[in-house]
């Protein structure tokens, strides 16, 4: 039987896509992110966490806003490391400075940084070479991941240039600044579903820039959900996000979201079942084409199901024993 592992097999040469968590939590200050931390332990590492300096940082305090997030990453809470931080965007004056402080201070434990109201290619590209030369300059090792927010015209008129930059990780989708952008011509009840899916210039938008993220192997991201308590509602904008658009994350801005958007996006156990199968019974002809439930499966179907069963592991979707030692051990 082949020991050959499916990312060795299947993807050589190849950019990998990020298996990544399907929720993203917003958390503003220090109160707020020591809480995201704790919960994460105890449900488990199936969510981000994004450390707010934009709109979290009260005026005035920037700087000590930033140290406050590189302390708590650098600290005990932070167990998973799996927390981002939200930079301010490309017209503050502070933005170099949270580079400076954050890549300096936390660069080991920062799993990304995210770059928000970017109005163009051009500035995108600076703040990433600065975020880059910073990383550079300090004993890291690694690049850091970056998470850009389309939320702009100009953003999403420059969508597959973007997309080509270096290091880009996920692409997220800003809604409100985006309805706020068109100057009234979409309404405020668009903010929200249905009229966030079916409004015309929005479904565009969310459909041009998942197009772009995936061509270029990057996650797309959607945005919140409005309804804070209502997990229902929550976990039906997550799962149209889904199937309607192929968004593969979503934000979340209240610790009751996340749950219905790991939910709603994490993959089917009868699939999950299936894929495991399949690649099992794949690697035990070395990756040659087989018969499985009496259809053809060879490495197109392969890699479909690879991915699927990584996003399985990383969601805690239950995978059979058998497969988590091929795979995962």
């Amino acid at each position: 039987m082949s020991t050959v592992h499916p990312s060795t097999a299947l993807f050589v040469g190849e950019k990998p896509f990020p298996i990544i968590p399907s929720c993203e939590h917003f958390a503003g200050n220090e109160k707020l992110i020591l809480k995201a931390l704790a919960l994460q332990d105890t449900i488990g590492p199936v969510f981000d966490i994004t450390c707010d300096c934009e709109d979290g940082a009260p005026a005035g305090q920037e700087k000590l806003h930033a140290e406050m997030i590189v302390r708590v990453l650098n600290s005990e809470a932070n167990k998973h490391h799996m927390a981002g931080a939200r930079i301010h965007d490309f017209s503050h004056p502070h933005w170099r400075a949270d580079i400076d402080i954050l890549v300096g201070g936390a660069g080991k434990v920062l799993r990304y940084i995210t770059i928000p109201k970017s109005t163009s290619f051009a500035d995108a590209s600076e703040m990433i070479a600065y975020v880059r030369n910073v990383a550079s300059n300090h004993p890291i090792g690694r690049e850091i991941p970056i998470h850009i927010l389309v939320e702009t015209h100009g953003a999403l008129r420059d969508i597959q240039q973007i997309a080509q930059l270096p290091n880009i990780e996920v692409l997220d989708f800003g809604l409100m600044d985006f309805v706020s952008g068109h100057h009234g011509a979409i309404p405020a009840a668009a903010m929200r579903s249905p009229g966030q899916f079916d409004h015309r210039l929005i479904a565009r938008a969310k459909a041009e820039m998942v197009a772009a993220a995936l061509a270029n192997g990057i996650v797309p991201a959607h945005n919140v959900c409005l309804d804070l308590k209502n997990a229902e509602v929550v976990k039906s904008d997550a799962s149209r996000a889904r199937n309607e658009f192929g968004f593969l994350r979503m934000w979340s801005i209240y610790p009751a979201q996340i749950q219905p958007i790991v939910d709603a996006m994490k993959p089917d156990h009868s699939e999950v079942e299936d894929a495991a199968n399949i690649l099992l019974a794949a690697q035990a002809v070395d990756w040659g084409p087989i018969q499985y439930k009496g259809e053809l499966h060879d490495r197109a179907t392969y890699r479909y199901f690879w991915e699927l069963l990584q996003k399985a592991n990383v969601t805690q979707v239950k995978i059979s024993g058998e497969a988590t030692e091929a795979f995962f051990s």
